[in-house]
């Protein structure tokens, strides 16, 4: 994952898949289930975007449940549910779930952080507006919540220096040099009040997670993660819902059907596309009340020594970009005990969110090390 070129979004799923499958230790001919994201290239509908051929790349053939799901950032975390919910009827045995893209050119193009979908007729005012992509469409969100909240620029580069200080202690991210409040304030402006290091990162490559039942996961290669809580919350157009997210109703909706309340939860993992989003994410959650994230989130309580630790491999911001399933593969790494240097001491509950749209989509899940 990261800056890496030449390959095709379906180069990399097949590979997800493959080291997933010798990971688990799982034999391939077990696979009856393929759930697909195809992350920017599906949306922009390149050619080479991973669509539902994956399953004839993989070689994998009389399959019970395949298809290819898109509800953005939200994506992953739905498709582990919709995954759980077979496999825990019985209706499937093992699900890939798998996550491929290859946005990111040597060259640049009019693809990714350009004009994105201007559109034709009225679909073109928000383009003539200056409204472009998403950096544009958060900058909005974000301005219209400080200003209501009074909550600063400062406030959100403490989000993303302790997001850095995990991603300092993670092989796998792509920005690892540490940053200061200081950095964050001199990078330059993205759409005011974004700047750079409020923005999350473009990485090709791809990520594949396998659901199978309880028991079968016992017998396998790796410490079972069980999925015990999910929910969604989908806004859509709500006029409000850029400050009161769906995130409040996925959330809720997670933990009553885990049976925990954030007292109980150990670890966050929360989808960064921007600062933001982490912050309106966790206070939807109900960690704070509305508009006090900015004050709450700050002086290292995110960071590797803060009493919520969040995102702790550097997330978004600041270690890879895999939609989803950049908090969804950290939530497995910590509930295995396996993140080295960056591992969170207590780690039985995970809170992992996932993001779609400009806050318009929203899934939540509980993972669990006790199984």
């Amino acid at each position: 994952m990261g800056r890496i070129y030449g390959r095709s979004p379906i180069d990399f799923a097949v590979e997800a898949v493959d080291l997933a499958i010798k990971d688990s230790g799982i034999a391939k001919d077990d696979i009856d289930g393929l759930l697909i994201s195809g992350g920017l290239c599906s949306y922009l509908k390149m050619p080479d975007a991973v669509s539902m051929h994956l399953q004839n790349a993989l070689g994998i053939t009389d399959l019970k449940l395949v298809n290819e799901m898109n509800s953005y950032g939200a994506t992953a975390a739905t498709m582990l549910q919709y995954a759980a919910m077979t496999c825990s009827t019985g209706q499937t045995d093992a699900v890939v779930c798998v996550f491929a893209d290859a946005p990111l050119q040597k060259e640049p193009s009019n693809g990714y952080g350009t004009a994105i979908n201007v559109g034709t007729g009225i679909e073109s005012l928000n383009g003539a507006s200056g409204i472009l992509n998403a950096a544009t469409s958060f900058a909005m969100v974000a301005r219209k919540y400080m200003d209501r909240y009074n909550v600063t620029s400062e406030q959100l580069a403490h989000i993303a220096v302790d997001t850095r200080a995990w991603a300092t202690m993670n092989p796998r991210a792509q920005k690892r040099e540490p940053i200061t409040v200081e950095d964050h304030q001199k990078s330059k402006m993205i759409a005011d009040p974004l700047r750079l290091l409020d923005c999350c990162l473009v990485s090709n490559g791809g990520i594949a997670v396998i659901v199978t039942s309880a028991e079968r996961a016992r017998d396998l290669k790796q410490p079972p993660v069980k999925i015990i809580g999910w929910g969604q919350g989908h806004p859509g157009n709500r006029k409000d819902r850029t400050i009161n997210t769906g995130a409040a109703m996925s959330g809720r909706l997670a933990m009553e059907m885990a049976g925990v309340t954030l007292d109980d939860i150990d670890i966050r993992q929360i989808y960064d596309c921007f600062t933001y989003t982490t912050l309106i994410t966790l206070e939807d959650y109900g960690y704070c009340n509305k508009g006090e994230g900015g004050e709450a989130f700050s002086g290292g309580r995110l960071g590797p020594n803060g009493d919520l630790p969040t995102n702790t491999g550097g997330g978004q911001l600041s270690s890879y970009y895999m939609w989803g399933m950049t908090p969804i593969s950290e939530a497995i790494i910590q509930a295995r005990g396996q993140a080295g240097e960056r591992q969170v001491d207590k780690h039985e509950l995970t809170l992992v969110s996932g993001n779609g749209g400009v806050l318009q989509y929203h899934a939540s899940l509980v993972l669990s090390s006790t199984v």
